[in-house]
């Protein structure tokens, strides 16, 4: 996982034209074979992973990268044997819509609110907040959130508890 929303958070500069085009060009296979892993999330998959769930990423990237992100998130030590990229689009619904329809997950754990539009019903739909600075995880779409969690590993041991894993 990597740092979102710099223009908001830091007040980086907005990129447009040429220089965007620029910095797109940075996100290219190596970027994306190369990304660290955040703090504890590496740990808290493999609590998922030993307790008996398959952890599938699934992603907004280019579906060129895919590959790629396995990759890195294999030899980051992740218990995650698949990528699904979906790409992405400022469309009303998710990305991730579709694939989360074909593998129908007990939970959907992600950053970026936008990501839970219009997802499909009988999945827990988690929201890792991580830093609240600048965040656009804000506002009415809050409302279809089940839980909310400051990071990968505080869901894990929620999601882990006795009450809660009785339940799922």
């Amino acid at each position: 996982m990597a740092a979102c929303w710099p223009i908001h958070r830091w007040g980086v500069e907005s990129l447009s034209g040429a220089r965007l085009e620029r910095f797109r060009a940075s996100f290219h296979e190596e970027f994306w074979t190369s990304l660290p892993a955040i703090t504890g999330a590496i740990e808290a998959c493999h609590r998922l992973h030993d307790a008996g769930y398959e952890l599938v990423c699934v992603s907004a990237l280019k579906p060129a990268f895919e590959r790629a992100r396995l990759r890195n998130l294999r030899e980051l030590g992740f218990p995650i044997e698949r990528v699904m990229a979906r790409g992405s689009s400022p469309a009303a619904i998710s990305p991730k819509a579709g694939a989360l329809d074909t593998i129908k997950p007990v939970a959907f754990v992600d950053y970026y609110l936008p990501y839970f539009r219009c997802l499909p019903d009988g999945m827990h739909k988690a929201l890792v907040t991580r830093q609240p600075n600048g965040s656009p995880n804000v506002g009415v779409e809050l409302s279809v959130i089940d839980s909310h969690h400051l990071d990968l590993d505080a869901f894990a041991t929620w999601w882990l508890g006795a009450d809660h894993a009785a339940r799922a």
